[in-house]
């Protein structure tokens, strides 16, 4: 079977912006014609039956899907099903093209998730008009959604974004094999710094130091995230353990080169950062949140061999690791 002309799943590196669009269609044909009128504005991708469908949009999470119902094998009514009972594709917007055009066919594509029915022959204006409207609401909803996900005092992610991200990079290490990293970090002897200088500088550091972890994160897939107080974690997706252990360096050091007055520590004149690096080498049967254990208890190293340091811990087995007591 010939096909059609446009970028399959294997095609490209699309920018970090760039909206991706999946078209899933077993007659190339119908895709040449779709991709003919989108692809001057959107990334397209294309599958040929329901099974490379939930395949590609797994690995590429697209921004809308533009599905045909009967096709062999899996149909697109158990696409949009598999689809949206997966935590990272159920809210990506899917538009059925079909034939079928009765109406209990449309009511069946509403229950099972999509947000817009046409029926083939299709116009293309429509289709492009309809497409255009389900990503700029998709956009404006992500929007929406990325002001909720913001720590209000030092502008970098909150604990909701970090735990939704961390699930997100976990399913998929766990699925792709590649390793993944965190990096728990704490300001050393913080509550100290807080008591002599007052709240107000105390949040002026929270955020100075925010932002040097944030500078250290230089992939679009890192993330630094406010864990709670003054606690800060990274995820560093498809990142080895001496990749994150350099990472982690790079932002103890920053933090250092802001030389941020602290008079009561103990242990140096100026702010400095204690952390943890935990990386999850292979796919493993323990949870993500044996991962985050590892990252608190390699922090608690970091702290009892002094602070101002960074220890790291591997996660290659299904034993969860053990959490240990606090050190302020």
């Amino acid at each position: 079977m010939q096909q059609p002309d446009v970028s399959s799943a294997g095609g490209g590196n699309e920018a970090q912006d760039e909206t991706v669009i999946l078209i899933v269609d077993d007659v190339p044909t119908n895709i040449q014609i779709l991709a003919d009128i989108l692809k001057q504005d959107y990334r397209v991708l294309f599958a040929t039956s329901g099974e490379q469908a939930l395949t590609i949009a797994a690995t590429r999470e697209p921004d809308l899907i533009l599905l045909d119902v009967m096709m062999p094998g899996i149909d697109g009514f158990t696409v949009c099903k598999r689809l949206k009972q997966d935590p990272l594709l159920r809210d990506t917007p899917v538009i059925f093209v079909t034939a079928m055009g009765e109406v209990e066919d449309e009511t069946r594509g509403f229950e099972v998730g999509a947000v817009d029915y046409l029926t083939k022959p299709v116009s293309l204006p429509i289709v492009r008009a309809r497409v255009r409207n389900h990503i700029e609401l998709k956009h404006q909803r992500d929007l929406l959604r990325r002001i909720a996900l913001v720590d209000g005092l030092t502008g970098i992610a909150n604990r909701r974004q970090f735990d939704e991200a961390l699930d997100r990079e976990w399913r998929r290490t766990q699925r792709q094999g590649a390793p993944l990293s965190l990096i728990m970090a704490d300001i050393d002897y913080f509550k100290g710094y807080n008591d002599h200088y007052g709240h107000s500088e105390g949040d002026t550091a929270l955020r100075a130091v925010a932002q040097a972890l944030k500078a250290q994160m230089l992939r679009p897939t890192d993330l630094a995230a406010r864990y709670g107080g003054e606690e800060f974690v990274c995820i560093l997706p498809e990142t080895p353990l001496a990749g994150a252990e350099e990472v982690a360096e790079r932002i103890r050091h920053a933090v250092e080169a802001q030389t941020i007055p602290h008079a009561t520590s103990p242990d140096a004149p100026h702010l400095t950062l204690s952390l943890g690096v935990a990386t999850a080498l292979e796919p493993t049967s323990a949870s993500r949140e044996s991962l985050l254990t590892l990252a608190d208890r390699a922090l608690y190293k970091a702290k009892k061999a002094g602070r101002n340091r960074v220890c790291s811990e591997t996660l290659a087995s299904s034993a969860p690791p053990e959490a240990n007591e606090k050190i302020s």
